[in-house]
């Protein structure tokens, strides 16, 4: 009869790491989409690659979370360490570290705008590297005739600049770059029109401007992009963006800030009628300094007329006087030749006389000795030196063939009483003491058994 086998223990399902990541990642993803989570921003890294890697916590928790390229393109300001925000996203599971984390796309700062702090962030890097310093700043041209735009073709901007500067002085050349101000692409446009007039040399100064708006409507003149390319023109740059109370990056970067568009095209050029006003005073005071320099040159032929005569004579003693300085600095030029030659015959027997001197040849005689002695107790120590060396290559091979390097490693040397070396097991007995020297110390031993 067959016996019926009852297994009570459950069958085991046993899963793979990958298998239960997997599991719970699918848990995750599912419970967890488009939440929001406020908290400070922490340990905030950009890579190279355009993502953005930080830690979101608050006092009680943290949560690991990483911003991709395509949504940090979005985000006007960089994550920085210690600014609170609210972040927008979806949990995701890290299979390789095992690590669950926070998927942003979108990034907003408590208590301030994105693009408040987006304009902090980046007048503060700006200014620290020196582009809004005084120093750099340029004078603009006193007159000029050649005058770059960069701004909209359409519009009222453009139009009351050129009407200001026509009204102002007419016949100016005035080359417009024509660029989108607003929107996308809008920096791209004003960056290649600042490069533009930046190679080519035309232009003389540049107007960079648009007309007022809201902070998002000016943020293209808020961009890194248009500040950089304002700072490298090599061409003077006006900032003309928006009203006077309105303030962009482009402002503190440019040479000189204008108030608003139509105001750049006042102060790049003077009126016609300032021109000739200033041609005229030049004029006056030119006359005036000819009439002076006319009145000077009469007096003073008046003057050369009247005492001709004492003239003449002033000249016959100067040409006198100047030939006795001529003699008498000839004869002061032979009395100092004479006397270098005769230092010179003296110091010429001076030294004889030193070659001379036993002296000298025994201070000779001296330093012969001395570079003697000096070699030879160079060579008596290169003797001793390499006796030296004979002696300790003596001495590793004394250590090298001693008995006591042999037992250092391990080996023993055994003596019957008397000092006898034991070499073979036949030749002790049963019962016969023994003395076993080792590399430090002895051992005493008796023979139990003899085995040949």
């Amino acid at each position: 009869m067959e016996q019926i086998r009852l297994d009570w223990e459950p069958q085991r399902r046993i899963l793979t790491v990958a298998e239960l990541t997997a599991s719970i990642k699918a848990l995750l993803v599912n419970s967890f989409e488009n939440i929001w989570v406020a908290g400070e921003i922490s340990g905030s890294k950009l890579a190279a690659s355009g993502h953005a890697y930080f830690t979101l916590k608050d006092a009680g928790a943290q949560i690991r979370c990483v911003c991709y390229k395509s949504a940090m393109r979005w985000v006007k300001f960089k994550p920085q360490d210690g600014i609170a925000v609210v972040v927008r996203g979806r949990i995701d599971l890290y299979e390789p570290r095992g690590e669950y984390q926070l998927i942003v796309e979108t990034l907003e700062p408590q208590g301030f705008g994105q693009l408040q702090v987006a304009f902090d962030q980046l007048k503060q890097e700006l200014e620290a590297e020196g582009l809004f310093a005084a120093s750099r700043k340029r004078p603009l041209p006193a007159m000029p005739s050649r005058i770059g735009i960069v701004t909209s073709p359409t519009g009222a901007v453009i139009r009351d600049m050129l009407h200001v500067l026509e009204r102002r002085f007419p016949g100016l050349h005035i080359r417009l770059y024509p660029a989108q101000v607003q929107g996308v692409g809008s920096v791209e446009a004003v960056v290649e029109g600042i490069e533009y007039f930046g190679k080519s040399g035309w232009a003389e100064v540049l107007i960079v401007g648009r007309g007022g708006g809201s902070l998002e409507d000016l943020w293209t003149f808020n961009e890194e992009a248009v500040a950089r390319a304002i700072a490298a023109c090599p061409v003077p740059v006006i900032s003309a963006v928006g009203h006077e109370t309105d303030f962009t990056i482009a402002d503190f970067v440019a040479d000189l800030r204008a108030p608003a568009p139509s105001a750049a095209a006042e102060i790049v050029v003077r009126t016609r009628a300032d021109v000739l006003q200033q041609i005229a005073a030049a004029e006056a005071r030119g006359q005036r300094a000819l009439s002076y320099r006319l009145a000077q040159c009469t007096a003073k032929l008046e003057r050369l007329s009247a005492h001709r005569a004492a003239g003449e004579m002033r000249r016959s003693l100067g040409r006198a006087a100047q030939r006795v300085d001529e003699l008498d600095a000839a004869l002061r030029d032979r009395l100092r030749e004479r006397a270098a030659r005769g230092r010179r015959l003296l110091q010429d027997l001076d030294r004889r006389l030193r070659q001379m001197d036993p002296r000298v040849r025994l201070g000779e005689a001296r330093h012969r000795l001395q570079l003697l002695a000096a070699a030879a107790e160079q060579r008596m120590r290169l003797h001793l030196n390499e006796a030296a060396h004979r002696r300790h290559r003596l001495d590793a091979a004394l250590v090298q063939l001693s008995p006591l390097a042999v037992l250092e490693r391990g080996y023993a040397i055994v003596q019957k009483e008397g000092g006898v070396v034991v070499r073979q097991a036949a030749e002790v007995s049963a019962d016969e003491e023994l003395r076993i020297r080792l590399w430090k110390g002895e051992v005493h031993a008796r023979v139990r058994e003899r085995r040949d």
